[in-house]
């Protein structure tokens, strides 16, 4: 019965239909197809995945993809470099002009100058010429400095006093639920999964989870914005994905300050979601025995 259903539906669309356009007047036929349900429904197919691969080359090859989350020109460094600087010889100029301004009210005044260099203007400072050189003897200072710490993982050395200090003080870290969300991916060093996923609701705001200072926060093209925070002990949390970053490099935040919002930026991101890893002396450690999610 199941067979004869499917092929009675089969012969349906295969039915012929003829759509005739006619004038309205005379009745005179102008156009005459002759189509059936499976032609109609090849043709739309046909032209969807036309248009589908048209956007799809527009937003690949073309500056359009400039509108999409997650994907910036790549002049715009440069042009807010720029942008900077043309900002900077602006105040100048104006300092340099409301200097003048005011010194000239104070002659057409009669008064007297509070200092002699007022009157005097200065001229903007030209660094065309400047040349950026680094000696031999630089060079080799740079990177004597550079070695002493270019492995160093940690915030404080574990000889030092400072260090014992910090861990008397702190006494038993309880750490802070960085999101409520459900767990979809755990902790899995074999796979190289040094934390775990977690999904929330839309634009929930990310909170640190113990006191510290941000040691990084920025964008990257695998893991999208990305914020880590240095804390006591060693400890280093890190959330990625995010959609937007609430703290800057160097920002003291407390246990529980909003410091994201959770979104879904980076190549390697596969949905909204929180991708929270917890490192303990320099190596990852699974965050759910430290944080009951």
């Amino acid at each position: 019965m199941k067979k004869q259903k499917d092929k009675k539906h089969l012969k349906k669309l295969r039915y012929k239909y003829r759509l005739v356009l006619m004038n309205e007047d005379n009745f005179e036929q102008k156009v005459s197809l002759r189509l059936s349900q499976l032609n109609v429904i090849g043709i739309l197919s046909a032209f969807s995945l036309f248009w589908m691969a048209v956007m799809i080359y527009l937003l690949a090859f073309t500056s359009l993809r400039e509108y999409i989350p997650g994907y910036t020109d790549p002049s715009l460094a440069s042009q807010v470099y720029e942008m900077e600087l043309s900002l900077d010889s602006l105040e100048n100029i104006s300092t340099i002009q409301n200097q003048y301004l005011t010194n000239l009210q104070r002659i057409l005044r009669g008064e007297d100058l509070d200092d002699e260099n007022d009157l005097a203007q200065q001229e903007p400072i030209d660094y065309s010429g400047i040349e950026n050189t680094i000696s031999l003897e630089d060079s080799i200072l740079r990177q004597e400095v550079e070695s002493q710490t270019a492995y160093n993982l940690y915030f404080y050395d574990a000889q030092s006093a400072e260090y014992e200090r910090d861990i008397a003080n702190t006494g038993p870290m309880v750490f802070f639920k960085p999101i409520n969300g459900i767990i979809t991916n755990h902790f899995n060093s074999a796979t190289k999964h040094y934390g775990v996923d977690l999904v929330s609701e839309r634009n929930d705001a990310v909170k640190a989870i113990y006191d510290g200072i941000v040691i990084f926060s920025d964008w990257t093209v695998n893991t999208g914005y990305v914020i880590a925070i240095q804390h006591p002990n060693n400890f280093i949390s890190v959330y990625k994905h995010n959609s937007a970053l609430l703290k800057r490099q160097g920002d003291i935040v407390k246990s529980g300050d909003p410091i994201s919002i959770i979104g879904d930026s980076g190549e390697q991101s596969s949905g909204p979601h929180l991708h929270f890893e917890l490192w303990a002396n320099g190596s990852p450690v699974n965050p759910l025995d430290y944080i009951n999610f």
